[in-house]
């Protein structure tokens, strides 16, 4: 018996996926489990999985195509045991609700769906906007119903539009701008923004719809680097940075809360993220409940998530939810002083600049020391965090740096 293979749902906001590779040949036997094929989101390249044992019969799915959730992939070649396992034979899997049920009816089919036993899932193209499910921009005031439907047409937003010039009244950008713009541009070198660009792009963008601040202060990290030398394995900078801020926030859960009308909601969890650079993109794997546990306990976990992210295959548990800050070290690539920008459901990002010696004045000797100092910032939202408490708590973290064997 022949069943689909179709698109799984690979996260609660992803609508479609990208097939990168076909790792099977038709007419090819596979196990249950096996990854068939490899396929990107805006967030990792994951694989599609084969329910059952059984032969390759076709594969219709192309390379460099997205299909919609749902979508039929190929078809797989099973005995009729397994079929009937998976209930893929049964005529009515589910009982249809009568009349007098409670139930309500089911939804009719989409524009996407047919009502036949197996469904066509048309292709569908990429939009501009990246997201599946896009959040709508709002940043422009003068968009007429008319240009946000085009616009809407080509999977723009309102950021888009801040290179146009608008020759309508008020500096109103037309229609008419609008598509000299868009005229302008095919006249320009194009090439196409990767989904992990244009997610990061989303991202960013509904980040910045918030008043964000940035506070910074020195560190010195002598201590830090000495323990770490003892240390076997050796954690990295960023999880000492990770596990001084989880601390720092467990002691005032506000600091990490979010603004929902007039209410601060506290996080339920101190969940830490760190920011890992990934081919045209970051990614920020997860760390559960870092502040129970010891620093030593972590470094395992952490070198793992750093190779698993990569390769851009998180496991789920360390990408959903996200965590309730992030942490850069922005100092591995020379930098040394930055105001990185909070995720749109975080309202912290804690950075770490590059170390470099620098003289310390030492009281107790009279003379100047050498001591290795970086730049630390913490980006906030300025609606849950006033520069005074952010600085406190900025210096709470550069405080529990300085005792490394107590993290």
């Amino acid at each position: 018996m022949r069943i689909p293979i179709l698109m799984p749902q690979l996260g609660e906001s992803i609508a479609e996926a990208t097939v990168k590779s076909l790792n099977v040949s038709p007419g090819e036997m596979v196990a249950a489990d096996q990854e068939i094929i490899d396929v990107e989101t805006e967030k990792a390249v994951m694989g599609v999985t084969t329910p059952c044992a059984g032969r390759i019969a076709e594969l219709s799915a192309e390379v460099d195509v997205s299909y919609a959730v749902g979508s039929t992939l190929g078809y797989l070649e099973v005995e009729d045991k397994e079929a009937e396992r998976l209930g893929i034979n049964q005529p009515n899997p589910r009982p249809q609700p009568t009349a007098s049920d409670d139930t309500p009816a089911p939804p009719k089919p989409s524009a996407l769906q047919s009502t036949s036993e197996e469904p066509a899932h048309p292709k569908v193209t990429p939009t501009i906007q990246g997201l599946p499910v896009p959040v709508k921009a709002r940043g422009a005031t003068y968009i007429s119903p008319r240009l946000r439907a085009r616009m809407q047409e080509l999977g723009l937003n309102a950021a888009d539009l801040a290179g146009i010039a608008g020759s309508g009244s008020g500096g109103r950008v037309t229609v008419e701008d609008f598509e000299g713009f868009m005229a302008e541009l095919d006249q320009k070198k194009l090439t196409p923004a990767s989904p992990m660009r244009v997610a990061v792009a989303d991202s960013m963008r509904r980040s910045w719809a918030r008043p964000l601040a940035t506070v910074g202060s020195p560190v010195a990290l002598d201590k830090l680097l000495a323990h770490r030398k003892i240390c076997d394995p050796r954690p990295g900078p960023t999880l000492y940075a990770v596990r001084a801020l989880a601390l720092a926030l467990a002691e005032n859960t506000a600091s990490a809360g979010r603004l929902i009308g007039n209410q601060i909601v506290h996080p339920s969890a101190i969940d830490i993220g760190f920011a890992v650079e990934v081919d045209d993109g970051v990614l920020v794997p997860v760390i559960r409940d870092v502040d129970q546990k010891p620093l030593t306990d972590l470094v395992q976990q952490y070198n793992s998530l750093v190779e698993a992210a990569s390769k851009r295959r998180l496991p789920a548990e360390a990408a959903t939810p996200p965590g309730i800050a992030t942490v850069t070290n922005f100092g591995t690539f020379g930098i040394v002083w930055a105001t990185p920008i909070p995720l749109p459901e975080q309202n912290l990002v804690l950075g770490l600049g590059h170390g470099r010696p620098r003289p310390e004045w030492d009281s107790t000797t009279g003379t100047w020391e050498p001591v290795v100092e970086a730049e630390m910032t913490l980006s906030f939202d300025h609606r849950i965090l006033d520069g005074g408490a952010a600085g406190r708590l900025l210096a709470r973290i550069a405080q529990l740096l300085q005792t490394p064997e107590e993290l």
